[in-house]
């Protein structure tokens, strides 16, 4: 039976050999890479999804801002293992993060990906135009869900790392 926890440390290899079966040596390189680099996710908000004691997928949810100072998340990378895709894990994975994240009191959620995979949760392209990932990006892949209605009005610039982690009395300063 699948189900969904938070990560733990003994989780950490499992994780990364999926994620390496998942996106190869190519992960490395991307963009939304370089805002997780050196980093741990956001607190509380890394998951994996299990069968047994089998690690077979995995979501994580990071700490960013952006250049005119709305706080958010990055989520990513989500993965799971080819014999278990396409059994609903993935999304399972996604509504698990997006609810924790609503339960925690942050507002926005961003992410470079599939935009006909994510609409169904409500991310799209239309609140990122004026954001910009590190590095080069296809824009019509960076996609965002706001939380919290009016979340990412007039966000725009880079996508960076917040200079110190976020806490909940910073997201309710930022959406004033």
């Amino acid at each position: 039976m699948i189900s969904i926890r938070k990560e733990r440390p003994p989780d950490v290899a499992a994780r990364e050999a999926l994620l390496d079966e998942a996106f190869g040596e190519h992960r490395w390189r991307k963009g939304s890479q370089r805002l997780r680099d050196g980093r741990s996710p956001a607190h509380d908000l890394a998951f994996v999804a299990t069968d047994g004691k089998r690690v077979v997928g995995t979501a994580r949810l990071w700490d960013i801002v952006c250049g005119s100072g709305q706080a958010g998340l990055l989520l990513g990378p989500v993965a799971v293992a080819n014999e278990y895709r396409n059994r609903g894990i993935g999304a399972a994975l996604v509504r698990h993060a997006l609810a924790a994240a609503r339960r925690r009191g942050h507002r926005a959620v961003v992410l470079v990906g599939d935009a006909s995979y994510y609409s169904r949760f409500g991310f799209s392209a239309e609140k990122t135009v004026a954001l910009r990932m590190p590095g080069p990006f296809e824009r019509h892949r960076l996609l965002a869900l706001e939380l919290v209605a009016g979340a990412l009005k007039g966000a725009r610039g880079l996508l960076r790392a917040p200079s110190r982690p976020i806490s909940l009395p910073d997201l309710a300063a930022s959406a004033a």
